[in-house]
């Protein structure tokens, strides 16, 4: 592997972020709504697309067969389905159905005689014509190697070229793609290649399987004279399957990152687990547009940068295994998928100093407004620039991921995300942030509601003011906040610190801020000369200050019900409230340890010398007076 350069990774960036852009700017009419009522009276099991494709016509014809299971008795059925393309007939039983084409992009199938619930029936419906290029769908285009037809249907254009069930609550347990072509073009889809059939009159059918379940915007097909390159990854290895235009295949650079693909494939079966199509295949199919989509199986891509095809890989995990249950929790998707590229990143492609300017770079990105939510407020799903907002769905929901991972550590965290890969009520299935919340509090015992209350639901992030004075051989700080946003009161995060020692020592501390104007005092065996905060950008935060403060006056702060008295105090130091038998420590003026224990009702200080003391338990710090 030849090592990133910052200045090529930086271009990288940019052009991620122009990536994310033309991303939003495809998906030209999001319907305003993450479930249609018109299907929720059955379950789509299975879809077979018979269709005709000819690149070098801007033209589609056959029939999608659809078995479904009614949950209630049903005189009739909606599919969503563009009126755009025109429908000529749907058969019943080898009985013709009456059907409406509505406005609405529905299709209204009316049957002769009720359905009962809770039994598979199927129907077939035929249709033609030329789809709409203005509207997400099934594109027609051209290359410097020749004519291409792929779709792009994230998050409503599946509609546009198929009849199906688009709402964020039923996927397609099985996939069959059957695709006409002339025998001069190679058709890449999602699943299996079961067969490829050279038929009369200069054709051939392409045939595609897949027995994972499926939403309707990842079936995919790319049409075109491809170039295929059959290989296997992984450990044991699966199919490995690249539908690449002739000029890519002669270029190395992008043939060089195909094959790389097999070593982040490896890294993120480490951290994510194993690969969750693993009895199919994965690999790329190429297209024309900027970016990439993450098409279960087979990821369409225009370029092959290796931070691209990091992010897509990412998501056959985070979006496709487990896809978002509303768009409202799209970061499920575009978050994961952005810090699959902050692992890949760490773990492969850059240097220390590297990924911790890009940390920089991101961080400065994000807090570059003051608000924002990660979540997409109820009533925005309409909005493709909101929804697919590269700064809060993309960037923010990543950082999300990170700080959760700072929270917890590296081996808690993976643990963690693997885990919810593979809970039985998400596998294959939707997940929306409660879900993940939930998954977080079995895998880790840690509720972690307050924190996407703050992170996810909740708009902007904190400032800090650090300040800090050695007392001897502790250290004491207090830390106040401000918040950018009224939205949240206050972020409870642990605060990174690194002491830097005058002698070159260096100690990593954990400051657990759950209130403002905290206090800390922690024991440091050096003299510091310094103190840095978020050293390895693991928070959000922007203009926060660090400074010592020879004034600084450790005041009796404290978040629980426990007090002291009295003070100042001769002999007995009492305790009132519930210390629970915390431990504590009393430190002198000058920072030294003179006792430690557990928290009791009453602690004997007769023998402590006259001065000022403070006595540390977990949460709090107080100041007394020795009489």
């Amino acid at each position: 592997m030849i090592p990133v350069s910052f200045f090529s990774q930086h271009n990288e960036e940019a052009e991620m972020k122009s990536l994310i852009e033309s991303e939003a700017g495809r998906y030209s009419k999001i319907a305003g709504y993450n479930v249609n009522p018109n299907t929720l009276n059955y379950d789509l099991r299975y879809q077979r697309l018979e269709l005709n494709v000819d690149p070098d016509q801007v033209f589609i014809s056959g029939k999608v067969t659809s078995h479904f299971i009614p949950n209630e008795n049903i005189s009739d059925i909606y599919f969503d389905f563009t009126n755009g393309l025109t429908v000529s007939e749907v058969k019943y039983h080898n009985t013709n159905l009456s059907f409406s084409q509505l406005s609405s992009k529905e299709i209204k199938i009316n049957f002769s005689s009720a359905l009962p619930a809770n039994v598979l029936d199927s129907l077939s419906i035929s249709y033609s014509g030329v789809p709409d290029q203005w509207e997400d769908g099934l594109y027609f285009m051209n290359t410097s190697d020749g004519k291409v037809a792929f779709s792009l249907t994230e998050p409503y254009g599946a509609r546009e070229w198929f009849p199906t069930k688009q709402s964020m609550n039923d996927k397609i347990e099985k996939l069959e793609l059957k695709i006409t072509t002339p025998s001069q073009y190679s058709t890449a889809g999602n699943g299996l290649l079961i067969s490829e059939t050279e038929l009369p009159g200069n054709k051939k059918l392409a045939f595609w399987q897949t027995n994972y379940p499926i939403p309707a915007y990842l079936v995919a097909i790319g049409v075109s004279n491809y170039v295929k390159m059959n290989d296997t990854m992984g450990n044991p290895p699966f199919a490995f399957v690249n539908y690449i235009f002739p000029s890519s295949a002669a270029n190395s650079s992008i043939t060089n990152n195909i094959e790389w693909t097999k070593t982040v494939m490896d890294l993120y079966e480490e951290y994510y687990g194993p690969y969750p199509y693993r009895n199919e295949k994965y690999g790329h199919m190429e297209m024309t547009f900027g970016g990439g989509m993450e098409h279960a199986t087979m990821t369409t891509l225009s370029g092959f940068s290796r931070n691209l095809i990091a992010h897509e890989l990412t998501h056959q995990w985070f979006g496709d295994k487990i896809t978002c249950g509303k768009w409202n929790d799209i970061w499920l998707n575009e978050g994961f998928a952005t810090f699959g590229d902050h692992l890949a990143r760490e773990k492969l492609l850059s240097s220390y100093t590297n990924f911790m300017n890009f940390l920089a770079n991101e961080k400065e990105y994000i807090t570059s407004l003051p608000g924002g939510s990660v979540y997409v407020p109820d009533g925005s799903e309409g909005d493709k620039n909101r929804v697919f907002n590269g700064r809060l769905s993309y960037s923010k929901g990543a950082y999300v991921l990170r700080m959760l991972k700072w929270i917890l550590g590296d081996d808690a965290f993976y643990q963690a995300i693997r885990e919810y890969v593979n809970r039985p009520n998400l596998v294959y299935n939707y997940a929306v942030t409660s879900d993940f919340n939930a998954s977080l509090l079995q895998s880790t015992g840690k509720n972690f509601t307050e924190f996407f209350n703050d992170w996810v639901y909740g708009q902007g992030y904190p400032e800090y003011t650090i300040k800090w004075k050695q007392l001897g051989n502790h250290i004491a700080f207090k830390v106040d906040q401000a918040q950018s946003h009224s939205s949240v009161s206050f972020f409870e995060m642990p605060l990174p610190i690194k002491l830097n020692g005058t002698n070159g020592e260096t100690e990593y501390q954990r400051l657990e801020n759950t209130y403002n104007g905290q206090y800390f005092v922690n024991p440091v065996n050096f003299t510091v000369s310094s103190v840095e905060f978020n050293y390895e950008y693991q928070i959000l935060e922007r203009n926060s200050t660090v400074a010592l403060d020879p004034a600084l006056s450790v005041e009796n702060i404290e978040k629980s019900s426990v007090k002291i008295y009295p003070n100042p105090v001769k002999d007995m130091l009492h305790i009132s409230g519930n210390p629970a038998e915390k431990d504590f420590e009393i430190i002198n003026s000058e920072g030294r340890s003179l006792m430690k224990g557990n928290m009791r009702t009453e602690i004997n200080v007769a023998k402590l010398p006259k001065g000022i003391y403070l006595l540390k338990t977990e949460n709090s710090v107080f100041k007394f007076i020795k009489e």
